[in-house]
């Protein structure tokens, strides 16, 4: 994957959602804006075209003209303070859209050097140029030249940008809710209940408790509720919160004097061995206890 930055447009009037801020707007208790901060992370550098406000990370702040003067005029603003050959170009309310997502617009688009960009298609084979990655210096040249046409980007509609470009289209298959945007409470409402669906909420959950920590190490979920487990039924139930604390704060050190998500397996390993040599002992005492009993 070659070097790249990011722009995540977050402006607008957000009217059918009674016009609140919507890139705060809280999915999984985290800011749509820094989800979708989260899924650009391996930017050299990410521009957010919008009010200033309070991120997850840092990043460059721009304003198109006039403020509220739609996406073109928005993405002129950001491509401005782009300094890779290669930009992701994303907007702010994409509560699902995740790294692997935005690392294969990237890699379609190293791996044809002909074209000038790679956007997603939903699963409806709808065009999503606020999903995709670009090529810098074509973007650049064709927002100048509808300048040039028009005489203001304010109020053009992105596809006048997107058709004089060639761009290759990356089918959202692999991950289909990738392209969901909240732009009423019923799209806010309908990604909080999907989040917290069996199967996805445990993810969920660790990555915004990471990303509210500023904690970047990986963590197998498996090995932590397989511990919490052990260590609940071998010493006892207030054991388990515990445990893991203690595990994570050993992984922490760990990772701080150079280890890696391996830091988190190894104490695991050891601190799952000893509620397992706990649980044997409590055995073996119950055992000798009935023997003498019975004797």
């Amino acid at each position: 994957m070659s070097a790249h930055d990011a722009i995540v447009l977050a402006g607008g009037a957000a009217k059918r959602l009674g016009g609140v801020d919507k890139p705060a707007v809280s999915v999984g208790g985290r800011a749509l804006l820094d989800r979708v901060l989260a899924a650009c992370g391996g930017a050299g550098r990410t521009v957010v075209v919008g009010g200033r406000r309070a991120t997850v990370r840092p990043v460059h702040w721009a304003r198109e003209e006039p403020p509220g003067g739609g996406p073109v005029a928005a993405l002129d603003a950001g491509v401005r303070h782009v300094q890779a050959d290669t930009v992701l170009v994303l907007s702010a309310d994409l509560p699902f859209l995740t790294r692997e997502t935005t690392g294969r617009l990237l890699d379609v688009l190293a791996a044809d050097g002909e074209r000038e960009g790679a956007l997603l298609t939903d699963p409806d084979g709808r065009d999503q140029p606020l999903v995709a990655a670009y090529r810098t210096e074509p973007l650049r040249r064709e927002i100048a030249l509808l300048a040039t046409e028009y005489g203001s980007l304010a109020g053009l509609p992105l596809r006048l940008l997107t058709h004089e470009l060639d761009l290759a289209r990356v089918a959202a298959d692999a991950d289909p809710l990738a392209s969901f945007d909240c732009d009423t409470w019923e799209d806010v409402s309908t990604a909080r209940a999907r989040i917290r669906e069996h199967g996805t909420v445990l993810d969920e959950w660790i990555t915004a408790v990471k990303d509210e920590l500023g904690y970047e190490l990986d963590v197998d979920i498996t090995v932590l509720l397989d511990l919490a487990r052990d260590a609940a039924h071998g010493v006892a139930r207030p054991a388990a919160p515990l445990t893991t604390f203690l595990v994570g704060y050993a992984a922490g050190r760990a990772a701080a004097g150079g280890g890696g998500p391996e830091a988190v397996a190894e104490a695991s390993r050891k601190a799952t061995a000893l509620a397992l040599r706990w649980a044997d002992e409590a055995a073996g005492d119950d055992g000798k206890a009935k023997g003498a009993d019975a004797g």
